[in-house]
């Protein structure tokens, strides 16, 4: 691994520290006001029934519920106005998440110009852009919140981009990229602001998906060239640790996404369509969360831990999962064929064979990762076990000094190693007066 030292970060002073905070402010205000004032549009939202065809409800009744809806609610014991409620509740925490940690790292940090952009980029995205159905409704409700709403809208475009353009360094690298960042931005924002025009124009409209494709691509390779050539140990941390809340956000978002039937849980409910919002949202507040450690460098060095842990867990999850469902269907299909119905000791039978494989899985999960992910470390923890055993069993000082020197070479891999030992001290001259007396 490089040694190479972190660079001064970039601060703002002088004349320009006092007007960016001002600016973060006046962004903090407009958010924070959005975020409260569109309690009531929302709930009132949520509260209404959308008559039209479910595809309609779908596109632009976003967590409506259907009259069938309604009765469904009715089932399980929720009236519409708790369904509404909950909705209010899952966007609300979900939006102050994103604002608190945006307003922390604001607090500790204002003065780095990097950590600024984080903060405005956490404030503006999550709460406006990610979910935008709490501001569209306020705009519905109060048309003269347009103006604020859009503009917070335009910020949270600009400054994702500039972001991961950005981090962790604050410089562009290489620095051309700062070109894509500006070719990026133009592409977004008259896409935001005149949709209608990319309607009407289908070429356009391919032209600026390409644009964004290509931008996409770039800004990936350019983190992954800065990672490799650029950044230092400790940006080095700060990068996996926002990699690894975005994998695990995007990540937590597909099952609300596939095409699934969702007969087989329930139904097209609301309270089904409430509870894959929730896991949604969730997932997605794992984003600022690691963002919030990456930029205040808190535990930065847990990161590894953390994502071998993940991908033994995640893995092994996933596996048990499979066998799990495997085995009640394929024993299933045994009794049907055997007794002509089914048996719950199927469900018996693939329980206990999850709780036997459950340590053994772990185990060999644990090694494949440990090779394959962090194979140095893995060799490390191999030849100290094979230094112990053999510290036992020498006898040899001469020997034991070789041997320990070759341990630190492989396992530290130092540009050089060498191995002093203090000799021992001359009797003293009392002590051999007295045994000549």
């Amino acid at each position: 691994m490089s040694t190479r030292t972190s660079p001064p970060a970039l601060t703002l002073r002088g004349r320009w520290l006092l007007p960016a905070r001002v600016a973060w402010v006046a962004v903090a205000i407009t958010v924070l006001a959005i975020i409260l004032f569109s309690i009531p549009s929302s709930f009132e939202h949520y509260s209404s029934v959308c008559t039209a065809a479910s595809e309609v409800c779908a596109e632009r009744a976003v967590h409506q519920a259907t009259p069938e809806g309604v009765r469904a609610l009715g089932e399980t014991g929720l009236s519409l106005r708790s369904y509404a409620l909950l909705n209010v509740v899952v966007d609300k925490v979900f939006q102050l998440v994103w604002f608190a940690v945006g307003a922390l790292i604001f607090w500790r940090r204002s003065d780095d110009r990097m950590a600024l952009l984080v903060s405005v980029f956490l404030v503006s995205f999550g709460p406006v852009a990610v979910d935008p159905t709490s501001a569209y409704t306020l705009i519905s409700s109060q048309p003269a919140w347009w103006l604020p709403v859009r503009s917070v809208e335009i910020v949270g475009i600009v400054s994702p981009v500039l972001f991961f353009f950005l981090f962790p360094s604050g410089r562009f690298v290489p620095h051309w990229t700062r070109w894509l960042a500006v070719a990026l931005i133009i592409n977004d924002v008259p896409d935001f602001l005149f949709p209608q025009l990319y309607s009407r124009l289908p070429s356009l409209e391919t032209v600026s998906y390409l644009v964004f494709l290509g931008g996409v691509v770039s800004l990936v390779w350019s983190q992954i060239y800065r990672f490799r050539r650029v950044s230092s140990p400790a940006q080095r941390q700060q990068t996996k640790w926002v990699v690894f809340g975005l994998t695990l956000g995007i990540a937590g978002t597909f099952p609300s996404q596939l095409p699934v039937d969702l007969s087989l849980v329930g139904g097209d409910t609301p309270l089904t369509l409430l509870l894959l919002k929730v896991g949604f949202t969730l997932s997605l507040m794992l984003i600022p969360l690691s963002i919030g450690v990456a930029v205040l460098r808190s535990h930065l060095f847990d990161i590894d831990l953390l994502i071998n842990r993940t991908l033994v867990y995640g893995s092994l999850t996933t596996v048990l999962v499979a066998l799990y469902f495997g085995g009640i269907v394929l024993l299933q299909r045994l009794f049907v064929a055997l007794t002509s119905e089914q048996s719950t000791l199927a469900v018996v039978a693939s329980t206990l064979l999850i709780a036997a494989l459950f340590n053994p899985l772990r185990r060999r999960i644990q090694s494949f990762i440990d090779r394959r992910f962090y194979r140095s470390k893995y060799d490390a923890a191999k030849t100290l076990e094979a230094f112990s055993t053999r510290l036992r069993d020498e006898t040899d000082l001469e020997a034991l000094n070789d041997d320990l020197v070759g341990v630190v070479r492989e396992t530290m891999q130092p540009a050089h190693v060498s191995l002093w030992l203090r000799p021992d001290p001359p009797p003293r001259a009392s002590a051999g007066r007295e045994q000549v007396s």
